[in-house]
């Protein structure tokens, strides 16, 4: 069954007013709900989770050399989607820095244990000026060797509304600001291209991100504790972030408490035995 969640974020002068209005605590919500900004109408996220990607789409890459999405899937490891364009005055640059600086925080690699690919929505924008803002955010995380693991596409119109689609990501223009209206989201699919977690917003914590990829992963890559870690937490859609898991806690505390007293029963059967045996010698 597939989830129909909405997230509505504006660009510009959009996003610092809902942050406002956000940021207020315990205001009382009014006795009518505000009508929606014609800006963010038809702007958001419609969750497809599980869904394959088409991977067969055609894509030009930073080099500009043609490229499929299928290629960045055939080394079996997880991607990290933006959508966005490079050309965005504000929301697109915040998320790609607020990714940067969470890869700052894994010992994970691009390139190695994952890949990650951004996509203009925009067919007005080039090679060049994916190159360009490739460039911007290698600087912004400080590791060249993970250079070839990040990934800067443009596309046609077809190519482009196709993989909007499978991913549930609505954006518009806006003709008055002259620029687009689209969600902050990067979108984790696993390595045979299927959509395994959205996270929201500007700024991902590196744990969320981390344990992100381990799940997309099936567990190929991080370490026996990110699958401790994946067992004893879950997604929180809410918060964007994994919470403790009650239910799972308690069975491994009860698998816990069982293996603590077979260990105990064991050594008392055997110091008992040893008791007998000196007994029989004497």
């Amino acid at each position: 069954m597939r989830a129909h969640v909405k997230r509505f974020y504006g660009s510009g002068l959009l996003v610092t007013l809902l942050l406002m209005v956000c940021s207020v605590s315990g205001a009382q919500a009014p006795a009518t709900a505000p009508s929606m900004p014609e800006a963010l109408a038809g702007v958001g996220v419609t969750e497809h989770p599980g869904q394959p990607l088409p991977l067969d789409l055609n894509f030009t890459d930073e080099l500009g050399q043609g490229v499929t999405l299928r290629q960045y899937f055939r080394s079996g490891r997880p991607v990290i989607l933006q959508l966005g364009y490079y050309r965005c005055p504000m929301l697109c640059g915040l998320i790609s820095k607020g990714l940067a600086e969470s890869l700052k925080g894994l010992d994970l690699k691009m390139g190695k244990d994952f890949e990650a690919v951004s996509i203009s929505f925009d067919p007005a924008e080039t090679p060049k000026l994916a190159a360009a803002k490739k460039q911007t955010y290698l600087e912004e995380l400080n590791r060249p060797d993970e250079a070839g693991g990040w990934h800067f596409l443009v596309g046609s119109p077809g190519s482009i509304r196709k993989i909007t689609q499978a991913v549930g990501f609505e954006y518009r223009w806006v003709e008055s600001q002259k620029q687009y209206s689209h969600p902050a989201v990067l979108v984790v699919l696993t390595p045979d291209g299927r959509i395994s977690r959205y996270l929201y917003g500007v700024n991902f914590p590196a744990k969320t991100l981390r344990l992100s990829l381990v799940e997309a992963s099936e567990n190929k890559i991080g370490t026996t504790m990110d699958r401790v870690m994946l067992f004893c937490f879950n997604y929180d859609p809410n918060t964007g972030r994994y919470a403790l898991a009650a239910r799972n806690l308690m069975r491994l505390g009860g698998v816990l408490t069982v293996a603590i007293l077979g260990l105990v029963l064991v050594r008392l059967f055997v110091r008992e035995a040893r008791s007998r045996r000196a007994a029989a010698g004497k």
